[in-house]
């Protein structure tokens, strides 16, 4: 079997390296639909702490230094860090009893609950169903509507 060759980029002059400290994502963070589940705020967030973080993942940045750098609310802030906290990508320990602002720690990529999205090569071989592919994405099926309709005689 032939192994895909990636099309070379637009610009293969410019081709990053990483210089310096850089920060980094695990792919999973895609690939198992996570970033979907934490939408464009969690997103945000989570780029800027993995930004941000030191070797061992922790960040010191305040909710008012995140909105300000990310051009975000206070509310949108919050609301990133809480799914970021309910899907345990991160973990928080306040500065003292009942702060809101303190350490931020980026933790591994959860097992995930979810199946991951297929790749290219893990779907098979030839046509597949709508059904099939919705079902290997994990969303569920909606209820059937009531197709009987009161105001028509014929379906008492």
């Amino acid at each position: 079997m032939a192994r895909f060759r990636p099309p070379p980029p637009p610009r293969p002059e410019l081709v990053r390296e990483p210089v310096g400290s850089f920060g980094w994502l695990e792919d999973r963070l895609l690939h198992e639909g996570l970033l979907a589940r934490l939408g464009a705020e969690g997103v945000a967030v989570l780029t800027l702490l993995a930004l941000a973080a030191d070797r061992k993942g922790a960040s010191f940045y305040g909710r008012a230094r995140m909105a300000e750098r990310l051009g975000l609310s206070g509310g949108q802030i919050d609301e990133g860090l809480r799914r970021l906290l309910a899907l345990e990508l991160v973990a928080f320990r306040p500065w003292r009893e009942g702060a809101a602002d303190g350490v931020w720690q980026l933790l591994p990529v959860p097992t995930s609950t979810m199946p991951p999205v297929p790749h290219r090569s893990n779907i098979a071989a030839g046509p597949t169903s709508i059904g099939t592919e919705i079902a290997l994405l994990g969303i569920a099926r909606p209820p059937r509507p009531d197709r009987r309709n009161s105001a028509d005689p014929r379906s008492r």
